[in-house]
């Protein structure tokens, strides 16, 4: 293993270019890039500060093994299979460690994120606390940008000297302060010295061209586990999918695949989720171990049953989908109470069909949270109780999970006590409101949480304040205005412009509102409590609407 340094501007120029020794490019193992455009603008900020970066890890191979391209234009949409280069026994240099610097790096000097490019405050650098921003760079449109925000990669790709950059950064503006000039100069300079000047970037090499029985590719793969698994930046699955891809060159290509049809319809599985779930069906136990992998025969496993575990998950999504209405992301707070029901279906496919009130241990566990916290114990027990009956008995279900010290049972305080920004919230109101689309083409067409007594209107409202005889309490707090018995769905179209916003309750229902329309949306009909005067009376009268829609829930506690 040997120590190599280059500056951030050659590296950049490196990537996805043969011609500096086969050029850099990312194995298969590695995962998707998923820094966010703060992230970016930190670790430029950081290089600016003098911040060291942690040294990188690349292997110098020319075995024939599945890479891809750095990305230059960053889109959240793009698929890593598109990104693939063709196999071959050339020399190349695959990056380990260090993917997520490189490819930040990459976006920001040679490309756009979300075609944006990165723009930098030449007038920025004051100090601040280590933990702020001194350094200002922003992604944006470069149609929009105004001085002092500057295309970063016309400083850093510009070969004159840096103060002829700065003195033509400065000619384009006027009445420039003495000290902004300076500052410009200041910061060019700096600029010209971390990226292209200082070798500010150190990478490790393995050498398996030159020495090739000193690292094997299993040898390889187990290096960069061990590189990548100390830190928080890679995530036990995201280990595991290493070692599965390591033998199964579709493997990514197979999990984008199966996870793009999954949220087609509003949902959002992860590749985490099905990976959990392929070692809970192969009998596994749902705890992510790497060593479960290290051995071959669990990938091996995997790959062999793919279509059948992905059949499993794809038909209870789609009972999820179909017969619960839970029909967003929104209204699953843990898709992990789904792996028991899809273990059922994958080993007992003949009897999925007969399962009853499989519906009931959907909504039951999800609205209790039975499956929060750490629940990897809990589905090893009730997929051994599965196997041992071979049936889905939601009623023994339900005694495993009571028996784990998990709660199921619903009451009254427990829906009432749901509010505006609540995690189950959402639970509720699909089944309350089953007629409203809850699958639109766009995020923004999905029907929206409002305050039937706006919030703005109750916030005005004040008390006596028994200290100094004043009117200066607010007589309905925070909890008071988002209980839901003051919220309704609205459609994105009655709650945008035009329609409802700050509306008083006695001016909305009494403009065109039917009783169709108040029964859906469990509304008193006295008119008399849609005045704000009478605000306490209209909440305890829905109050009683909503647990009488409910009631099936309080009164079958199995």
């Amino acid at each position: 293993m040997k120590n190599q340094k280059e500056t951030i501007r050659k590296m950049v120029t490196y990537l996805n270019n043969e011609e500096k020794d086969g050029g850099f490019w990312l194995p298969n193992i590695q995962r998707p890039f998923v820094w966010s455009e703060e992230q970016i603008e930190r670790l430029f900020d950081s290089i600016m500060r003098e911040y060291p970066i942690s040294t990188l890890l690349v292997w110098r191979t020319n075995a024939k093994i599945k890479c891809r391209k750095f990305i230059d234009h960053y889109k959240q949409s793009l698929k890593l299979f598109d990104f693939y280069v063709t196999e071959n026994n050339q020399v190349k240099l695959l990056v380990l460690d260090g993917q997520q610097r490189l490819q930040a790096m990459f976006i920001g000097l040679k490309g756009s994120y979300e075609r944006k490019e990165l723009f930098f405050n030449v007038l920025s650098g004051d100090l601040v606390a280590p933990e702020d921003i001194r350094y200002q760079f922003k992604f944006l449109n470069a149609d929009k940008v105004k001085f002092p925000w500057i295309k970063f990669k016309d400083i850093i790709f510009n070969h004159n000297k840096f103060n002829t950059i700065a003195q033509s950064i400065i000619a384009l503006q006027d009445d420039l302060s003495n000290e902004e000039k300076s500052r410009i100069f200041d910061n060019v300079a700096l600029a010209i010295n971390q990226f292209c000047s200082l070798e500010f970037l150190i990478y490790q090499e393995l050498d398996s061209v030159d020495n090739p029985e000193a690292y094997q590719e299993e040898d390889v793969v187990e290096i960069f586990i061990r590189a990548n698994s100390g830190g928080t930046q890679l995530g036990k699955s995201d280990l595991l999918f290493s070692l599965l891809t390591s033998s199964w060159d579709d493997a990514d290509e197979e999990l984008e695949a199966l996870i793009d049809e999954l949220n087609r319809s509003g949902y959002s599985f992860t590749r985490d989720f099905i990976l959990k779930t392929c070692i809970t069906l192969l009998d596994k136990g749902a705890q992510y171990d790497v060593n479960k992998f290290r051995d071959g025969v669990t990938r091996e496993e995997i790959i062999k049953n793919w279509d059948n575990i992905a059949n499993a998950i794809k038909d209870v999504k789609d009972f999820l989908f179909g017969k619960t209405f839970l029909q967003t992301d929104k209204a699953v707070p843990s898709y992990l109470a789904l792996i028991p029901i899809i273990y059922f279906r994958y080993h007992y496919p003949k009897k999925w069909s007969n399962i009853q009130q499989l519906d009931t241990y959907i909504l039951r566990t999800l609205l209790t949270g039975a499956f929060s916290g750490n629940p990897d114990k809990l589905i090893d027990k009730l997929t051994r109780k599965i196997k041992e009956t071979e049936e889905f008995n939601v009623k023994q279900l339900f005694g495993v999970i009571r028996a784990d010290g998990r709660n199921l049972e619903i009451t009254e305080s427990n829906i009432l006590g749901q509010h505006y920004s609540s995690k189950y919230i959402h639970i509720y109101f699909n089944l309350w409101y089953q007629r409203f689309d809850y699958h639109p083409a766009y995020y923004a067409n999905l029907p929206q949480i409002d305050h039937i007594f706006p919030q703005s209107v109750l916030r005005k409202i004040k008390t006596i304040n028994p200290n100094t005889g004043r009117k200066d309490i607010l007589k309905y707090l925070q909890f008071d205005r988002d209980q839901i018995a003051n919220c309704m769905l609205l459609t994105a179209q009655e709650n945008g412009a035009g329609g409802k916003k700050d509306i008083l309750p006695e001016h909305w229902f009494s403009n065109n509102k039917d009783d169709t329309y108040l029964d859906l949306h469990l509304i008193p009909k006295e008119r008399e409590l849609w005045k704000l005067d009478n605000y306490q009376q209209f909440i305890e009268a829905r109050k009683k609407l909503i647990l009488e829609k409910f009631s099936f829930m309080i009164q079958t506690n199995i």
